[in-house]
C-alpha cells in the first residue's frame, strides 16, 4: 500500500489555509464589497408644455460597495412611465430612444435630467407648479423605492 508523504499532503493543505486566511482578512477589512446601498431625493417633473409626454428625473445615490441597476419605473395610474434618453440625430436634433436599464455605481449616483436620461410620463397628467406626483423606481439587486417628484416649469 503506497502512502502518501507528509510533503505531499502538507503543501496543499498549506496553500489552502494561507489562502482562506488571506479571504478572512481581506473580508474583515471590508475590501469584500457590500451590497447596494439606494437612496432618492425628491425629484423633479416638468410642468407639461404638450398632450405627447413630459418628463421626470431623480438622483439615485448608492453608498453601497456594488452596483445596482435601475431596471423600470412605475408612474401614476393612468400614464405610462419608461426610461428614455435623448440623443443627438444629427443637424443639432434630438431624439428619444426608450432605455431598458441604467447603471447606479457603487460609491457614486446616477443624476438624471430632462435633457439626457429621464422618465417620460405619457399622457402627461395636468400639473401645476409644487404639484407632487409619486413613481416606484425597480432595481435588479435593491427593493423598489417609492419617491415623489415635484412639477416645475422649464428651466427650473
Amino acid at each position: 500500500m503506497n502512502r502518501p508523504s507528509v510533503s505531499a499532503v502538507a503543501v496543499p493543505l498549506l496553500t489552502c489555509l494561507a489562502t482562506l486566511g488571506t479571504l478572512t482578512v481581506w473580508t474583515a477589512t471590508g475590501n469584500a464589497g457590500t451590497p447596494a446601498r439606494l437612496s432618492v431625493a425628491e425629484g423633479r417633473v416638468l410642468v407639461p408644455s404638450g398632450p405627447e409626454a413630459t418628463a421626470a428625473w431623480f438622483t439615485i445615490r448608492n453608498t453601497g460597495g456594488a452596483d445596482d441597476v435601475l431596471t423600470g419605473v412605475t408612474g401614476p395610474a393612468g400614464h405610462r412611465a419608461m426610461l428614455s434618453r435623448t440623443v443627438d440625430i444629427g443637424r443639432n436634433a434630438r431624439s428619444m430612444a426608450m432605455v431598458s436599464a441604467a447603471t447606479v455605481p457603487a460609491g457614486g449616483a446616477l443624476r438624471m435630467t430632462p435633457t439626457t436620461l429621464d422618465v417620460m410620463i405619457s399622457p402627461p397628467p395636468r400639473l401645476a407648479p409644487g404639484d407632487r406626483l409619486t413613481f416606484t423606481l425597480h432595481f435588479r439587486h435593491s427593493p423598489p423605492q417609492t419617491v415623489r417628484a415635484r412639477a416645475v416649469r422649464p428651466g427650473h
